[in-house]
């Protein structure tokens, strides 16, 4: 039996605790925060989608590095694994679009309960408010010491501090000052799965406005295309988030010093220019007499509508039987190619995940503990692991968190 310290109370330092204690380890858990799972709480927009019900292989394509890695760690726990053990506890689970895993209440907060009734159930020690400064080593012993100085030995420890992203939860970069001390490459960190600075001043008017069913295409200055998929997004007073942006920031969050990129929104995906032109002729010809504000109304949304007039450089008070087929043109570029320059991603409080941390070169992927200095494990997002959105990133937190702590004994 090894008495195991986990820096860390949220996914993969529970997951780990877990894993750990029932190998019948003594385990403490040392959270910095008043509780355990603060930021698990606010995952899902507070509803905490847990995993995702697919397949392993789906699971890897959803990985954007280091996948490979992540084989034994994902055959270790897998995402039914993880349904199984929280449903055991007494709390269900649903599965939703994209085969997104929710609990049935859609709180977050019970999926954080059957954790802490695990941990409870099978004798962990659970220390909240304490904020671990130093991390130590000697002989075969760890050392942690908290702020205020006091040291607790152990004879492994478990680094589930978490990253950058979501600040005020306490994902503040701790784990990548303990790997550095230690001799750890930390891969550049960037905020990924965040919403974009936008130039265009027309995000603000729209402000509000969710779109559904249209198709967002990111290009660089070379017109190079990195992203280009159909789903929602949202404008805000910033410029633009929702799904397909959040998604689209994982393929260019570590690009933006290199690269300018432009956001190229398609409102209508499902025509072509032509089928669309013919569309906008046949609104024309119903609204012959009106002003070209006043004709759209059922191809575009109201609020889209004298912005996207404005980018074709229509006179919204113009009458439609006086626009000439080349404006006619023009409003169809812009409604299949409305253009918005990015200016930069959101901070790591907007950021879901962080892409970058602690080399996976540097860790056994078959334990994942360190192996440049022995009895020291890193798990969960301060490892340089990231994936797209749908669940795949608590999944790595948990598979990894589990493996660490079931290789203890």
């Amino acid at each position: 039996m090894s008495k195991v310290l986990i820096i860390g109370g949220g996914a993969s330092g529970m997951m780990a605790g877990i894993a750990a204690v029932y190998n019948g380890n003594e385990v403490h858990i040392f959270e910095k925060n008043e509780k355990l799972g603060k930021k698990l709480f606010i995952t899902g927009k507070g509803r905490c989608n847990i995993t995702n019900a697919s397949d392993i292989e789906n699971h890897f394509s959803h990985i954007l590095r280091n996948e490979k890695f992540l084989y034994r760690a994902y055959h270790t726990l897998n995402s039914e694994d993880v349904c199984t053990m929280i449903e055991n506890t007494g709390v269900k689970t649903k599965i939703e679009r994209g085969d997104r895993v929710f609990p049935l209440s859609d709180k977050s907060s019970d999926v954080i309960w059957a954790l802490e009734k695990m941990l409870k159930n099978a004798g962990a020690f659970i220390h909240l408010n304490t904020e671990i400064r130093q991390l130590k080593t000697d002989s075969n012993q760890v050392c942690v010491v908290d702020r205020k100085g006091k040291e607790i030995r152990g004879d492994k420890c478990i680094v589930a501090t978490g990253g950058l992203s979501y600040q005020t939860t306490g994902s503040t970069g701790d784990g990548y000052g303990f790997a550095r001390q230690f001799g750890h490459k930390i891969e550049n960190t960037y905020p990924s799965l965040v919403p974009f600075n936008i130039k265009e001043e027309l995000c603000r008017e729209l402000q509000g406005l969710a779109l559904k069913n249209v198709c967002l295409t990111i290009v660089d200055e070379k017109e190079k295309m990195y992203y280009s998929q159909q789903g929602e997004m949202l404008f805000t007073h910033f410029g633009i988030s929702g799904p397909l942006v959040l998604s689209a920031s994982c393929y260019i969050c570590d690009k933006l010093k290199d690269h300018t990129f432009t956001a190229y929104i398609d409102l209508k995906p499902a025509l072509d220019r032509e089928r669309l032109d013919r569309r906008v002729l046949k609104d024309f010809k119903e609204n012959i007499n009106k002003n070209v504000n006043n004709s759209l109304d059922r191809l575009l949304p109201k609020k889209m509508i004298m912005p996207v007039i404005e980018l074709a450089k229509i006179d919204p008070y113009k009458k439609v039987n006086e626009v000439t087929k080349k404006e006619r043109e023009q409003l169809v570029k812009i409604i299949k190619n409305l253009p918005l320059h990015i200016l930069s991603m959101r901070s790591y409080n907007e950021a879901i995940i962080t892409r970058g941390g602690v080399s996976v070169k540097d860790i056994n992927p078959k334990t994942m503990e360190s192996k440049l200095i022995p009895n020291i494990y890193f798990v969960g997002e301060v490892l340089d692991l990231d994936a797209k959105t749908g669940g795949y990133n608590l999944q790595i937190a948990w598979s990894t968190g589990y493996l660490a702590g079931s290789s203890i004994y």
